[in-house]
């Protein structure tokens, strides 16, 4: 449903293939991936398949191109949550035990595939591509409709985002961690894009909510727009904490573990393992008393540049 949307909005040529595979199982998705990709690749034989970040469509394409006898390069490689219960846990490991070349986000990444046992020369220190996307288009976000509709206003509101199995599946579960943030907002009103399912199951519930307003998924400029503006991000999600930490946004992750250690390390970013410890970080961004933060070495917009003249560079022939 969003995807025209995001190669519309961000300005995206559309693919010359589209594989054309939607949802199901991860094992049917994965093999229908991999019988169609076998087939284009066959048909457009390459030196080097790029693959990036840790889809389903990664892990696939990178068993093609192997045992095609094709070279792989991975972007944002050397990533590790160490959880294998996480499926993209999975796809990361199996694709960098495949791959030829790595780009990396950060020096933690490069340091993972150096522990693994990767030569230091097929690994390259790029920085991170997603923040070229949110740096190309800071000048573009965009107030969405209802902002007026709510009164919302600069650092006067949550931002919400919840979607892994562990917080969202559990109904008596989602309940609870809604309510620890509901009652801890201070009054000021929490947005929440909210999965169609999981409105389902919210609009089942008995208990009224004082200030969370769920609402439609959002484009990505609009959804930039609510982080940049927002007092702080309540979040599951991998890629927000990164956005938040670039943004200088107070980012509070609940989950036990990340992928993306530099965002709590050097960033704005905190892993909440237990919901107890909830309400008294809110309570810190609500009082204004947050950690600073930085931005790690080489978000600055210019990763698909450094990748691009590596390629050239090094992997014109093989």
């Amino acid at each position: 449903k969003m995807s025209d949307t995001f190669f519309d909005e961000l300005n995206i040529p559309h693919p010359d293939l589209n594989l054309n595979v939607g949802s199901g199982t991860q094992a049917n998705q994965t093999g229908q991936i991999m019988i169609r990709f076998e087939e284009d690749l066959q048909n457009n034989p390459t030196d080097f398949v790029i693959v990036v970040g840790d889809v389903n469509s990664t892990l696939a394409c990178s068993v093609v191109a192997k045992k095609m006898n094709t070279g792989l390069i991975h972007i944002e490689a050397g990533i590790r949550s160490f959880d294998m219960s996480m499926p993209e846990e999975v796809n990361r490991m199996v694709t960098d035990a495949l791959a030829d070349y790595f780009f990396t986000t950060t020096e933690y990444a490069t340091n993972n595939l150096l522990k693994q046992g990767v030569e230091n020369h097929r690994i390259f220190h790029v920085g991170n591509i997603m923040i070229d996307s949110l740096t190309a288009n800071r000048s573009k976000f965009t107030e969405p409709d209802f902002w007026k509709k709510y009164n919302l206003s600069e650092e006067k509101y949550w931002l919400l985002t919840l979607h892994r199995p562990s917080n969202v599946d559990d109904e008596e579960n989602l309940l609870q961690l809604l309510k620890l943030i509901d009652e801890n907002s201070k009054g000021l009103p929490i947005i929440f894009p909210v999965h169609p399912r999981t409105n389902a199951k919210m609009n089942g519930f008995s208990h009224k909510f004082k200030n969370i307003i769920p609402i439609d998924p959002q484009s990505y400029l609009n959804f930039m727009f609510l982080i940049k503006n927002s007092i702080g991000v309540v979040t599951d999600s991998g890629g927000i904490q990164e956005e938040t930490t670039v943004l200088g946004i107070p980012c509070l992750t609940l989950r036990k573990n990340t992928e993306r250690p530099e965002t709590v390390s050097i960033g704005t970013n905190e892993l909440i393992k237990d919901i107890k410890d909830l309400p008294e970080n809110m309570d810190k961004i609500n009082k204004g008393n947050w950690k600073k933060g930085q931005i790690p070495a080489y978000w600055d917009g210019e990763t698909a540049d450094r990748i691009v003249q590596i390629v050239l560079n090094n992997f014109n022939q093989k």
